[in-house]
């Protein structure tokens, strides 16, 4: 997680984050760490929360530029109460996704972060959609993103994901990647409800020669 400043203008932005959505039977999970680093050598922050809830059970998870993530999800959050209030319902998780798609699109040549959209409703239970940098949506049972994904590619391909644990992922991209890191935001949702985890640090399993 990359906080916008003029450095990235000449070097780039890199993701600098892990986070991570899976769907299982009922609900899905969103994950991430959370540290905000500029520039890959600086950390700005290590209790950033990258799971920006925009609607009762529709959730995103933030990578690339912090600034640009915050303005998208704050704009997407707008427009998703106005829809609710027109429509005299809570939004589709599609629809969400939709708004952060057009968003990013319109503004692609300005904005440099990514998003998971996940969530819940009626019409169509759990989902999960890939929002990328330059406006591509996509719907997966499962995705990973940030700089710590690659690390733990083979792990998730490997394992089923109905049976992967968000946490031991997460730990496992921050054991790896130097600008991931601090603790796990994890957040589960539910027709019956959306619950807020928080891992420590020292709470999370330990790899390799950490």
């Amino acid at each position: 997680m990359d906080s916008h400043h003029s450095y990235s203008q000449v070097k780039g932005v890199s993701t600098g984050t892990t986070i991570l959505a899976v769907k299982f039977n009922g609900g899905v999970i969103i994950g991430s760490d959370s540290r905000a680093s500029m520039g890959e050598s600086y950390v700005s922050s290590k209790t950033i929360n990258k799971l920006i809830q925009v609607h009762d059970r529709i959730f995103c998870c933030i990578a690339g530029s912090l600034a640009d993530a915050q303005a998208v999800t704050k704009m997407a959050k707008f427009q998703l109460s106005f829809h609710s209030i027109q429509m005299e319902s809570p939004p589709l998780v599609k629809a969400a996704a939709s708004i952060m798609r057009e968003l990013c699109y319109n503004n692609k040549e300005e904005l440099q972060a990514g998003f998971i959209t996940a969530g819940w409703d009626r019409k169509k239970g759990p989902q999960i959609y890939v929002v990328s940098l330059g406006g591509m949506l996509l719907s997966q049972p499962y995705t990973i993103g940030g700089s710590g994904s690659t690390y733990i590619y083979g792990y998730v391909d490997f394992i089923p994901m109905a049976t992967v644990c968000v946490s031991t992922a997460l730990a496992l991209a921050m054991g790896r990647d130097n600008v991931s890191g601090g603790v796990v935001h994890l957040v589960v949702i539910t027709e019956a409800e959306v619950k807020h985890v928080v891992v420590p640090g020292n709470k999370l399993p330990k790899f390799h020669d950490e």
